[in-house]
């Protein structure tokens, strides 16, 4: 097993005072990976940067056919909680006939400042809609009333999450070594690094003339560039970089450090993981990868404010840089052909 590689750096007053060592991977179409740093067999919970595996079952079994891309997004999406991410997934649920009592994310307060000042002012407390995963489990529950399935979703018995199991499986080509419960009570399926590289990239390289899984992975990954906004939110860094790449790349975070990015322009697929399960360093490690691979511009001022990222403090003073540690990302080692998932 290979050992985690440096990646990242945080410097102050010259010198070095954090440092962030990860694991990560491209893969191309036919599971061959094109390049790898760390160890490609890590196992790993992708956490929420598999959403868009997790909906692959809501499209692909037709129950999707009265969702337009914003909905799509949002099923794939960890936002957080804006009034245009809660709006529409409490919309959406009002057209199946159902509310935020029939999800099973639990409620959190939302990341948005504006949402959660207009919830302290209302004296009102935050309820699941504010879940950064509740476009998720509107998906859940859209595809459970499609398969005529009881309302406990998240049990991993249940007919949703035995589709969700049965496209992670197909998507990263190999079976999951076990389960986890996720933050939103959801089952998160294992799998290796390369393994969710393969995944990635069998979703850039869908096409809309293929089979129903192709197709669906066309309308996900289509609607998360369409809806940046919504996967994410204004001023996170998938929205941001998404943008900032022009639509061509899909990205997703995950928590403990967790990044994936979908190349439908090379067909590739990219997996980072974190050892220390910094959010900061997956991002900063991110947008080196994706510069190295020409996708993104490094001068960007979205990638700028993730690496190469000058801190400062509440007075506004210079007080360091986040970096990518010397030599990465590098080549990476190349490995074909592709490593057992």
């Amino acid at each position: 097993m290979a050992a985690a590689v440096p990646m990242v750096e945080l410097w102050r007053g010259g010198r070095l005072e954090s440092a962030h060592a990860g694991h990560a991977v491209v893969c191309d179409a036919s599971g061959g990976i094109v390049a790898a740093w760390g160890d490609p067999s890590l196992q790993i919970y992708p956490r929420s940067s598999c959403k868009m595996l997790q909906a692959l079952p809501l499209v692909e079994s037709g129950a999707a056919g009265g969702l337009d891309a914003p909905e799509l997004a949002l099923a794939c999406a960890s936002h957080q909680g804006a009034a245009m991410h809660t709006g529409r997934v409490a919309r959406w649920l009002a057209a199946l006939g159902l509310g935020e009592a029939d999800l099973r994310c639990g409620a959190h307060e939302p990341a948005d400042r504006a949402a959660r000042d207009a919830l302290i002012r209302a004296g009102r407390e935050p309820c699941q809609l504010h879940n950064n995963c509740s476009g998720k489990h509107a998906g859940f529950l859209t595809l459970a009333r499609h398969l005529q399935a009881g309302p406990e979703y998240v049990d991993p018995d249940h007919p949703v999450q035995r589709a969700v199991r049965a496209a992670f499986e197909d998507m990263t080509g190999a079976p999951s070594p076990g389960w986890g419960i996720d933050g939103c009570s959801a089952p998160n399926f294992a799998t290796t690094l390369a393994g969710l590289a393969r995944a990635m990239a069998r979703i850039a390289a869908a096409r809309a003339d293929g089979d129903a899984r192709a197709r669906a992975a066309v309308r996900l990954r289509e609607a998360m560039v369409a809806h940046p906004e919504l996967v994410a939110g204004e001023g996170r860094a998938c929205t941001e970089l998404m943008r900032a790449m022009a639509g061509r790349v899909a990205l997703k975070t995950g928590a403990e450090g967790v990044y994936v990015a979908i190349w439908p322009g090379r067909g590739l697929g990219l997996a980072l993981k974190i050892a220390d399960g910094a959010t900061r360093a997956a991002e900063a490690a991110v947008v080196a990868l994706l510069a190295h691979l020409g996708a993104l511009d490094p001068a960007h001022p979205a990638a700028l404010r993730r690496l190469d990222a000058v801190q400062r403090n509440w007075r506004g003073l210079e007080t360091g840089v986040l970096r990518a540690a010397p030599g990465f990302p590098g080549p990476g080692l190349h490995r074909r052909p592709a490593v057992s998932a």
